[in-house]
């Protein structure tokens, strides 16, 4: 139980809103052929490479993008230190931190974020995951299941919001409790009481959570028809929709299919194959096992193809093809309520580079032509 009014639902209607996107940060000694399951055996990336790093944050401003997504996991490191780093070495890229409930306290956890938003004038987002590994879980001292990590979350962003807009906070749940909870750090951006808080996840629990207690929702790419109905549900609520997918664009189609098929060459397919099999066997997340079986069709439309999925990891569902049709397939999400994306691409830079230059212009003189001809019907209607 909450010692002040209620804060969650207060955001406003998304309505019709320019689309934002979002780019995943490399990190050291990554290439195109580097799994996900591999990244156990390639302990450089857990090595920060801030001149590098922050070298790509400022290509990501030239190139038109909101945020960077700074990963979490054992294979990496702290992505709240990093985005301190990058922050204090940049003047205009925001940072989405991702974080899992269960490793911090939520008063331990408000204080960090607090503080980071001091030091980098409030660049940050928040992607707040309950976690995909239960192996992983566990090394980090976590062994609760699938749904009650869940839970557990929602308790966590209900006190993390507290923090946010009560002078002080006493709090009473299952997993936590806080009593007189008061912090004289507080969070600073010129136009934000707190963070947006995006919330990943495919399953049922998820989309509550981002109803509840978040800002976003973010899923795994799928067709974009039969995403609009769970979109369209968030969206009824005030959060707003998101998209995570990968792109291979290219001047032509041609040039792009034949990027998307050289991720699948190289004599360690099979391996890969089969690390891939294992990674999806052993994960509990409801949305990587559905990526895992979408990897059965390969193209779930003329543009989105999940042919890369069983061998690169569940992240790698991806938009393939030439800039003018990989801007009308980003459109084709737009009308269906999604506002934000988190991209990636192979190799991320030069992806994203191209994405800015080529892509983006499209994007944005479609979007435009969306609001004239919405304006032209609303006019009509008068």
């Amino acid at each position: 139980m909450a010692a002040c009014q209620d804060i969650t639902g207060s955001l406003a209607p998304s309505g019709i809103k320019p689309l934002r996107f979002h780019w995943r940060l490399p990190y050291a000694g990554e290439t195109p052929s580097l799994a996900m399951a591999d990244q156990s055996s390639a302990p450089i990336i857990g090595l920060p490479d801030p001149e590098m790093q922050a070298s790509f944050c400022r290509y990501a401003e030239e190139s038109g993008i909101d945020s960077l997504l700074v990963d979490f996991g054992f294979a990496k490191p702290d992505p709240m230190l990093l985005a301190a780093a990058l922050g204090r070495a940049t003047e205009k890229m925001k940072f989405i931190l991702a974080y899992r409930s269960g490793l911090f306290s939520p008063t331990m956890f408000v204080q960090q974020i607090n503080t980071l938003s001091a030091l980098i004038r409030g660049r940050i987002l928040l992607n707040v995951v309950a976690g995909y590994s239960p192996e992983e879980q566990r090394a980090y001292g976590d062994f609760l299941s699938h749904d009650e990590r869940y839970e557990r979350t929602e308790e966590f962003l209900a006190a993390c919001r507290l923090f946010w807009e009560c002078g002080e906070v006493n709090y009473s749940g299952k997993y936590y409790r806080i009593e007189k909870g008061s912090l004289k750090t507080p969070y600073v951006a010129p136009d934000r009481k707190f963070p947006e808080i995006i919330v990943g996840g495919g399953s049922p629990a998820a989309q509550q959570l981002a109803v509840r207690q978040g800002t976003c929702w973010m899923q795994l790419a799928d067709a974009p028809a039969k995403m609009h109905p769970a979109c369209a549900a968030v969206l009824a609520h005030g959060t707003e929709a998101g998209v995570r997918v990968c792109l291979i664009a290219r001047p032509s189609r041609e040039e792009a299919l034949e990027a998307a098929q050289a991720l699948l060459s190289g004599n360690d397919y099979g391996r890969k194959l089969a690390g891939g099999r294992d990674f999806f066997a052993k994960t509990d997340s409801v949305s990587f096992k559905k990526a895992y079986q979408l990897g059965e069709t390969e193209w779930l439309t003329p543009t989105l193809w999940t042919g890369a999925v069983r061998v690169q990891g569940p992240t790698a569902i991806a938009l393939v093809g030439s800039p003018e049709e990989i801007a009308s397939a980003i459109i084709d999400y737009k009308k269906i309520g999604v506002s934000q994306f988190i991209f990636s691409g192979w190799p991320k830079l030069d992806e994203m580079v191209y994405f800015g230059h080529a892509v983006l212009p499209l994007v944005r003189q479609k979007e435009q032509e969306m609001s004239s001809a919405a304006g032209i019907v609303q006019a009509g209607r008068c």
